[in-house]
């Protein structure tokens, strides 16, 4: 039996939370590349009130520590924190583009952009929870519950008709 991991050549097999496999991602400029395995397929996208993120406005989803690889470009990586410094949040040093942040609420996964991932960008969700991180859950105690801040919807337009 194969127990390599898979590598989709269609990311939307990562809509299953059991994809299981392998994606590839990179900033805008490509300088950094990286591999990731994502914990729950796609299903953990999500948005944050947190005042870094509602200004970055990135959808992020899971991996764990040990699910990304980054294949090229780790040099050209700047590290941002603030606050309590839990978070650390990564961006290419070349185009600015954040790509993955190691979390405050769960610091054993890293939460990875959607739109640095290959053949995905946030405009395929049509809905995507927003989680509460003005009030965040690491300040309420160990193992308090990360609370629901609301929903963010994208409804395309109609294509222009001839």
């Amino acid at each position: 039996m194969d127990t390599a991991p898979k590598t989709f050549a269609d990311p939307s097999a990562l809509l299953s939370p059991t994809g299981g496999g392998k994606i590839r991602g990179a900033c805008h400029c490509r300088t950094v590349q990286f591999e990731v395995a994502l914990t729950d397929g796609l299903a953990t996208a999500r948005r944050c009130t947190c005042s870094y993120c509602r200004m970055r406005g990135a959808i992020a989803v899971s991996a764990q520590l040990g699910g990304l690889n980054i294949l090229a470009g780790e040099h050209a990586l700047s590290r941002y924190t603030f606050n309590t410094g839990a978070a650390q949040h990564f961006f290419c040093s070349h185009c600015g583009i954040y790509t993955h942040h190691q979390r405050r609420s769960n610091p054993n996964q890293y939460g990875i952009n959607v739109a640095c991932l290959e053949g995905l960008s946030p405009f395929d969700f049509a809905q995507v929870p927003v989680l509460n991180g003005i009030s965040h859950p690491s300040d309420k105690g160990p193992g308090a519950p990360a609370r629901l801040a609301g929903l963010l919807r994208f409804v395309p337009t109609p294509e222009d008709e001839p």
